[in-house]
């Protein structure tokens, strides 16, 4: 019994674990943000995305390659001789298909509006890319506020266990209560360990957004306390947030492109036309009389007498693929509604309960610990209820950091949903977050 005390007593007293691992301090979460953009691998790869589609309206609205022709028409092949017959030329032709002008003009526009979307798909990704680096900076910033929190109730806790010792020593006190204060101090202590692993698995993720190795340990920094705001009327975040949200305007962009290479289906059904000319030149004949050269044009009609298999099966394909990009634009607008009622709903819950912890429960949770510190010196008070009051004091200031730090992931994901718009009620007749 006595050496398991001394081991409960001897880890109460030893500081926190430091792993010798590479550590990035005080890191604002404005800073990861734009590291993360600068850095951030998937961005990069949207954008040459996009640079790619941008050169695609001005190839397909450019019209086909033309076709040079070079031949020798009408060779005897009794003798092979060039000069033998008169018909006998040697000939260079030029062609050029002439599509509908109207067919470029659908491909091209399809194109455009492509590119423009994969520019709405990178906006998207930049957005995301915020929400997640700010929600886990958030998260980082907990821990490290319970870690405080936790180190601060371990001092009470050390406290409480001098105070019982000295009282046990002159014959006040019960042996039991100094047990029960060193548990309570390994079961911090164990708490602790916990924080600091979630510490790790927060950095690495982190570390992962801002294309950084894994390993460096981050540590956020403290000075940022957000206020609270109020938010716009919700009507307005949804109207916000169907007209801004990048991923609502490529889905729309989307939907473009499918009218367009649906219109570009039905005008295939017209025959495109092809235009030629040849030039032939003669020999002289064998006595030395000139021959008049030849010229030739022609036009071609293409006649789209398999439609019922080939542009009639077209229309109806891209008219499947515009009800599917339809669809796909509808649930978009559906799920964003959701993120937004649900982050805003998250937002202003997270504000009533750190109103209420920061003025009611919290204070409330102090003069009661005082209270019964002061009843037990004095045998008023019984030293587990003085105990089980700090642990709920250590447990009301931990719920104070979460629900801060969960209305700030409320507002990331929010912001993320809106797609960067203005989100604040106007304070004042200013505008919006002015």
């Amino acid at each position: 019994m006595r050496s398991i005390r001394r081991l409960l007593v001897a880890m109460a007293f030893v500081p926190p674990l430091i792993f010798s691992v590479p550590v990035w301090a005080s890191l604002s979460v404005h800073d990861a943000q734009q590291r993360a953009l600068a850095e951030n691998p998937r961005l990069s790869e949207i954008e040459a995305r996009y640079r790619a589609a941008l050169e695609v309206p001005e190839q397909v609205s450019a019209l086909p390659d033309p076709t040079l022709t070079l031949g020798i028409l009408n060779v005897p092949t009794d003798t092979f001789d060039m000069d033998q017959e008169a018909m006998t030329q040697m000939q260079v032709g030029f062609s050029q298909a002439l599509p509908w002008l109207k067919e470029r003009e659908l491909a091209a526009s399809a194109a455009k509006h492509i590119a423009d979307a994969t520019a709405d798909e990178r906006d998207e990704a930049r957005n995301m890319l915020l929400r997640d680096v700010s929600r886990i900076w958030w998260g980082l910033y907990f821990v490290e506020r319970s870690l405080q929190v936790t180190d601060e109730n371990l001092q009470r806790l050390r406290e409480f266990n001098r105070i019982a010792e000295s009282r046990y020593r002159v014959g006040k006190g019960l042996q039991q209560d100094t047990l029960q204060a060193q548990l309570e101090l390994s079961n911090q202590l164990s708490r602790q360990l916990q924080l600091q692993n979630q510490q790790r698995q927060l950095s690495a993720q982190l570390n992962a957004l801002l294309a950084q190795p894994a390993d460096q340990l981050i540590l956020v920094s403290l000075d940022e306390k957000p206020d609270q705001q109020e938010l716009a009327p919700l009507p307005s975040l949804l109207s916000r947030a169907l007209e801004q949200r990048p991923r609502i305007l490529q889905q729309q962009k989307l939907v473009r492109a499918a009218e367009d290479r649906q219109a570009r289906a039905r005008v295939e059904l017209r025959p495109d036309i092809t235009l030629g000319g040849a030039y032939g030149y003669r020999q002289d004949d064998p006595r030395g009389a000139d021959r008049a050269d030849f010229v030739s044009f022609n036009i071609g009609i293409k006649l789209p007498i398999y439609a019922g298999s080939k542009q009639h099966k077209a229309i109806s394909q891209r008219g499947a693929e515009l009800v599917s990009r339809q669809e796909a634009l509808y649930l978009a607008q559906l799920n964003v509604r959701s993120e937004v009622v649900q982050a805003a709903s998250d937002y202003r819950r997270a504000q009533e309960q750190t109103l209420l912890l920061e003025q009611g429960i919290i204070p409330q949770s102090r003069l009661t610990v005082a209270s019964m510190l002061s009843g037990y010196q004095f045998n008023k008070v019984d030293f587990s209820a003085l105990i089980q009051a700090q642990l709920m004091a250590n447990r009301v200031q931990v719920q104070y950091w979460k629900v801060l730090t969960e209305g700030q992931q409320a507002l990331a994901t929010l912001e993320a949903a809106i797609g960067g718009a203005p989100i604040f009620a106007p304070v004042n007749g200013e505008r919006p977050n002015e």
